[in-house]
């Protein structure tokens, strides 16, 4: 452990810890050795880098500041020298524009996810931990937990007192945040770098276009589906609207070959070859079959597409709420109108729910349901994104029941148009076999205590089996 010189606990304004074994790569995957402190100069100050703890079952790296306000304002044409707030402030003590700036460049490489002796580990999500000593917050707790919860952090927020030696005087706006969460150290310093100017709307730089495409540049794979996009895009470009509509527009043009790969063309290709063994209605029909069985009432599809299994809900009048999840915009367009929300009548209106989320974000809109079905899209996830659909569906929705269907890859060499090799769409990433998906559903059956039930869907061939597999958790 470094002795640091004087009481760091005041000025320090970020702290990275994990558990994971052996605690210490955090120093690889910062590329700070932890058995001495290190120190950086940056345009408005310095800043410093130690670790606190570096023992083999828990790390933790501090990032102080030391900000130069006098010389923040030194030289600068068109400053009012006798405005006092430009020398009496609280930059150099807060979470702000500044810490995402030293972040950049003192952690640029782990930003960037590199790591020269930890390449692998860079590129998996563990156990990590961010405090922050005091995060000005414009919004209130409730906005924090609006950005943050979303991508997967439990959030512990304490609001601060303007003066703790006279609590008369009330609460600040100012929190001591504590972020926990199994990310890659690459998402966590993005989501920081992205956010932190977003809670505090004061940068300290210009905003031009270089800042939009900074923007995007950070946030890609993660800005276009968060709920808070538009609020985040708007305070992160300082309220410039022909910046912020630009972002968004190109953040839409992002999500337009959207991640559950429903695109015509490949989509037609997958129903061609499905249609010979009429496998989508099976395919409905047993999903809607373990629905009724599970007693739901309240019906949540995630993934949704164009609306066909949530079409075949509606038809169960049991069901009081159905409601369909998507990250393309264009795809729920397709659900309205498969659902004619606009003819149906005010009471089977109520029934349905759409709205725009990602799968592999938490969103407090997934929970409160009795079953949410996840039909024939873990295929179009990453395999290093599903370890965060997993925590979505089962660890922080968790509903009583959750169905699951995918493609069985054996099966595909009874499609004669199917080329050897090939999978049966386009954008799919994997298909498993009948044993790789039936360890993944006791394994998280396992994990998230649920009790799973395997079966197939479609015609049986006696050597490679049915064409999807279904699995339902109860629990």
């Amino acid at each position: 452990m470094v002795k640091y010189p004087y009481s760091w606990e005041l000025l320090v304004l970020l702290t990275i810890s994990t558990t994971h074994s052996p605690a210490t790569d955090l120093g690889f995957l910062l590329a700070k050795n932890p058995s001495r402190s290190q120190s950086f100069n940056l345009s408005f100050g310095k800043a410093h880098v130690f670790y606190p703890q570096a023992d083999e079952d828990a790390c933790t790296a501090a990032l102080l500041l030391d900000l130069d306000p006098v010389g923040l304002v030194r030289g600068r044409s068109g400053q009012d020298r006798g405005t006092l707030a430009q020398y009496v402030n609280d930059r150099p003590y807060v979470a702000s524009s500044f810490l995402s700036v030293a972040i950049a460049q003192v952690f640029g490489s782990a930003l960037n996810g590199r790591s020269r002796e930890r390449e692998e580990l860079a590129a998996r999500a563990i156990p990590l931990e961010a405090s922050l000593s005091a995060v000005p917050c414009r919004g209130g707790l409730g906005f924090l937990e609006r950005l943050f919860t979303p991508l997967g952090y439990e959030v512990e927020a304490v609001q601060l007192d303007l003066d703790p030696v006279f609590p008369e005087w009330g609460t600040s706006r100012y929190y001591k945040v504590r972020l926990r969460g199994e990310v890659r150290l690459q998402d966590l310093l993005t989501h920081l770098y992205v956010l932190l100017p977003v809670l505090d709307r004061d940068k300290h730089y210009w905003v031009g276009q270089d800042e939009l495409e900074k923007l995007l540049a950070k946030g890609e794979g993660w800005l276009s589906s968060h709920p808070e996009k538009q609020e985040i895009t708007r305070r992160y470009l300082r309220d410039l609207k022909h910046l912020s509509r630009e972002a968004l527009a190109r953040l839409a043009d992002e999500n337009e070959p959207d991640p559950d790969a429903r695109d015509d063309e490949n989509t037609a290709g997958e129903d061609s070859l499905e249609d010979r063994v009429s496998l989508n209605e099976q395919r409905m029909g047993a999903v809607v079959a373990a629905v009724r069985a599970a007693g739901a009432r309240r019906v949540l599809d995630v993934g949704c597409g164009e609306g066909r299994l949530l079409k075949a809900l509606m038809g169960d009048k049991e069901l009081t709420v159905v409601a369909g999840a998507d990250v393309s915009t264009r795809s729920l367009d397709k659900a309205a109108a498969r659902l004619k929300l606009e003819r149906v009548s005010e009471r089977q209106r109520e029934r349905i729910q759409l709205f725009q989320a990602s799968l592999t974000y938490r969103d407090a809109r997934f929970s409160g349901f009795d079953a949410i079905c996840c039909v024939e899209v873990i295929e179009h996830v990453d395999p290093e994104r599903l370890p965060a659909l997993e925590r979505v569906l089962f660890e922080f929705a968790a509903p009583p029941t959750v169905i699951v269907t995918t493609p069985n890859v054996e099966y595909n060499v009874r499609f004669e148009s199917l080329a050897a090799g090939k999978l049966r769409h386009g954008d799919h990433r994997f298909e498993w076999s009948r044993d790789q998906f039936l360890a993944w559903a006791k394994r998280i059956a396992e994990s998230h205590g649920y009790s799973v039930q395997v079966s197939p869907i479609g015609p049986v061939d006696a050597d490679v089996g049915a064409p999807t597999q279904m699995a339902v958790f109860s629990k």
